[in-house]
């Protein structure tokens, strides 16, 4: 039976059990690593240096989590805060859309490549907030509310990110409409 994220945490609150969060960061840290690459634009030095940071700074900051949200969610906005730091700084290039899907056919992986190609440019054309936005709810599988707690936006604020993406996305893209 798997103690849960609660458990674990007082465990390291009350009695600093570096085991529990060692634990904690065996439970979230390929999530962390791979959100983190995300933030760092491809960078896997650079995330792995995030991710470490994010943990660092989850443990010194335990006492404060509230469990008003999930722990992962608090994860991830620590992370978020930090590279938005950096990016601020210009010490890293903000998030790029990365994708790897495999393909079946020759064929299908020309039309998947040259939709990513658009994808990834019209992408570009969006707001960081909706492009982060819709990474969040649409590739990493966040809720809404998720979003919005890591973005520390108002819900929404971050439904609106999404519906104006998602109508810039439309336009931007509809000649695919037409072949598909």
């Amino acid at each position: 039976m798997s103690v849960s994220d609660q458990d674990l945490i007082a465990r390291v609150v009350s009695v600093k059990d570096q085991h529990a969060f060692a634990q904690l960061v065996l439970r979230y840290q390929s999530q962390l690593r791979l959100w983190a690459r995300r933030l760092c634009n491809g960078d896997v030095h650079l995330a792995d240096d995030l991710a470490q940071e994010t943990f660092i700074k989850a443990y010194a900051a335990l006492a404060g989590f509230r469990a008003e949200a999930k722990f992962s969610t608090w994860l991830y906005r620590i992370a978020f805060n930090i590279a938005a730091n950096r990016w601020r700084a210009k010490k890293i290039d903000w998030c790029e859309l990365e994708e790897n899907e495999d393909a079946e056919t020759e064929v299908c992986e020309l039309q998947q490549f040259a939709a990513k190609k658009d994808v990834t440019s019209a992408m570009e054309q969006l707001s960081p907030a909706q492009q982060l936005a819709i990474r969040l709810c649409y590739e990493d599988g966040f809720s809404h509310d998720e979003a919005a707690e890591i973005m520390s936006l108002p819900l929404g604020t971050v439904k609106t990110h999404i519906a104006r993406g998602k109508q810039k996305l439309q336009k931007l893209l509809s000649s695919w409409s037409e072949v598909v």
